[in-house]
């Protein structure tokens, strides 16, 4: 596999951006290895700037559910762009994607339309702590919900103490109101509440997470918090930016049947294009400006050509009958394929990842034994065989309509052929 020329792109790169990359995942620096600079994708096909071509399981990290450049949707970014790129004003557009959004998930009774995850997360606490007057929030090691500052916090401090930002340039008192619970441990979570209860504006949470790996949640967990929040007049925040439109057409809430107060989604709503949004209860959105004094604006919130890509890909999944079920049996196979070779692997539809533990994973403590040398190893060894996926450890592999029965097939080969095993 040659990478002459994505070496040569990322020396130069590194002149004019920190580390090369605008993303710090995409540096490849976890698998020891140059990073890939892409020059097209088609399908489930992706193509570096050397001609290399590679089953992708990364899919922008979940937005492209039918695969790369489908043509339904980039028919409708090409005839939005000829209308113009933005207009900083209202459009019909954006009504339809909030009528479709709505739609699926009922719970979001009003909606905003942002530019990120990050945006929509940091919006969604913010409308939380507006909404009931508190200031605290309770996160769980291991969900990401963006770099937002008082949400930057993944472990460390451990319960009952204000917990320490992962990031420089964070000051301690952005996280003071953030409280770490562990994901899947109801007890975690009670300890918190019975010493900060009347303070706790929201629990956040990844109902499935996928950013500590894929973690389901444990049976009975997500009601535990819709219960818990109830009891002390908090609010339930489900980050969807994964999960939504992707583990169902309702994404995790409609899978587990557990309603949230707000919901954040991204990725998917803007059918590759950068567009998040942030809704729930009308009583809890009204107080977001211009109805309310909590404030949240944005330029390019709702922009024409993301709002077009959303439209056309949401219309897609309504209209694609046998999406889920494809996606499932995609997955299983996979799944499979691991467990059989001997791997250890959390799957949860679309969403898959191997762990390099001989641990259950369920939490975040779990997660962290992966011996992430190991997966490092079996990442390249996965580039070598011409099939891209995520150069960490803690991330998802994410399946799209478009990826074929060849595809799969190829991938468990490879997956069959992999000489190491997780150790029993």
């Amino acid at each position: 596999m040659k990478t002459n020329r994505s070496q040569m792109l990322y020396d130069e790169a590194q002149s004019f951006m920190p580390g090369g990359v605008n993303s710090p995942v995409r540096a490849f620096r976890s698998i020891g290895r140059t990073p890939l600079f892409i020059d097209r994708a088609k399908g489930s096909r992706i193509f570096d700037a050397d001609g290399n071509e590679y089953i992708d399981y990364v899919c922008s990290w979940g937005p492209d559910i039918f695969g790369h450049a489908d043509p339904d949707i980039l028919s409708a970014v090409a005839s939005a762009c000829e209308k113009g790129l933005t207009f900083g004003a209202c459009h019909e557009g954006e009504i339809a994607l909030a009528k479709r959004i709505k739609k699926h998930f009922p719970s979001m009774e009003l909606l905003r339309l942002v530019s990120s995850g990050t945006e929509a997360a940091m919006s969604a606490v913010r409308a939380a702590r507006g909404f009931t007057g508190r200031d605290k929030i309770v996160k769980f090691e291991g969900c990401y919900h963006g770099h937002s500052d008082g949400l930057l916090v993944k472990a460390g401090s451990g319960l009952l103490t204000a917990a320490v930002p992962d990031s420089a340039g964070v000051p301690r008192g952005y996280t003071e109101n953030t409280l770490l619970a562990r994901y899947n441990d109801t007890e975690s979570v009670r300890a918190l509440f019975e010493r900060f209860g009347s303070g706790i504006a929201a629990v956040i949470v990844e109902p499935c997470s996928a950013n500590m790996g894929v973690v389901p949640p444990a049976e009975g967990f997500l009601e535990y918090l819709r219960e818990i929040t109830s009891a002390y007049g908090s609010l339930l925040i489900f980050d969807e930016v994964i999960t939504g439109f992707r583990l169902s057409i309702g994404g995790a809430q409609r899978k587990y049947g557990v309603v949230p107060d707000l919901t954040v989604l991204g990725k998917i709503v803007g059918g590759g294009m950068p567009l998040a949004a942030y809704g729930g209860r009308q009583r809890i959105m009204e107080c977001v400006a211009p109805l309310g004094s909590v404030y949240q604006a944005g330029t390019l919130s709702g922009n024409p050509v993301a709002v077009a890509a959303g439209n056309a890909q949401l219309k897609k999944i309504e209209q694609t009958s046998d999406l889920y079920d494809k996606l499932e049996r995609r997955g299983a196979r996979l799944e499979k394929a691991f467990i059989n070779a001997g791997f250890n692997v959390n799957r949860e539809g679309s969403l898959l990842t191997v762990f390099f533990t001989d641990k259950r994973v369920t939490d975040y403590a779990s997660a962290v034994t992966s011996d992430t040398s190991e997966y490092a190893a079996f990442c390249g060894y996965l580039l070598d065989s011409g099939i891209y996926t995520a150069p960490s450890q803690f991330e998802a592999m994410f399946l799209s309509y478009s990826h074929s029965d060849e595809d799969i097939e190829r991938t468990c080969s490879a997956i069959e052929k992999y000489p190491a095993r997780i150790p029993r």
